[in-house]
């Protein structure tokens, strides 16, 4: 099963590589345009227009999964790396796993963070994490509040040690 695994993820990095560059583009554009043309030769038959059909579907169908798949394998790393760099720095080590809140917590984060930055910019980039912190733990409270999604263990142990709030229970 990891060899099988291991040949679609390489399968799909290259079909999006590919998928993604103009050529191909291009070659699906006259693709088009030569199906179109051929229009008066096939009388605008149900046959003609059902090989269009058929034909950009199953494309269709099979490249949602494909690239889904490539999105979310960069995805995942993108986060690891901004774990990472979270880790080794001085950046508040409790923002690591707030992807997995939901999405009106994290539109609620946003804002309290650049209210915080704002603050920051105005005291003359005096020490300000004071407020980022209570920030984020007044959106954790209201997070374990609403018990709506499970928050990752590497969020909700730092949230519960560092803020002394409870994790998360499954909804």
């Amino acid at each position: 099963m990891t060899r099988l695994t291991h040949v679609f993820t390489r399968f799909a990095v290259l079909v999006s590589e590919w998928a993604g560059k103009p050529v191909i583009f291009v070659l699906a554009l006259l693709s088009v345009v030569l199906w179109g043309t051929s229009g008066p030769i096939f009388g605008y038959s149900d046959t003609w227009q059902l090989v269009i059909n058929t034909s950009t579907t199953i494309v269709t169908f099979l490249m949602v999964f494909l690239l889904q798949n490539a999105q979310t394998r960069d995805t995942r790393a993108i986060q690891a790396k901004l774990n990472e760099l979270i880790l080794t720095s001085t950046a508040e080590n409790r923002f690591i796993g707030i992807e997995n809140l939901d999405e009106e917590d994290l539109k609620h984060l946003a804002g309290l963070v650049e209210k915080a930055a704002k603050r920051h910019q105005e005291q003359g980039g005096e020490e300000a994490s004071g407020s980022v912190e209570h920030n984020e733990a007044v959106v954790l409270d209201a997070a374990n509040k609403k018990k709506r999604r499970r928050v990752s263990p590497t969020a909700s142990s730092k949230a519960k040690s560092e803020t002394g709030n409870p994790s998360r229970k499954p909804a």
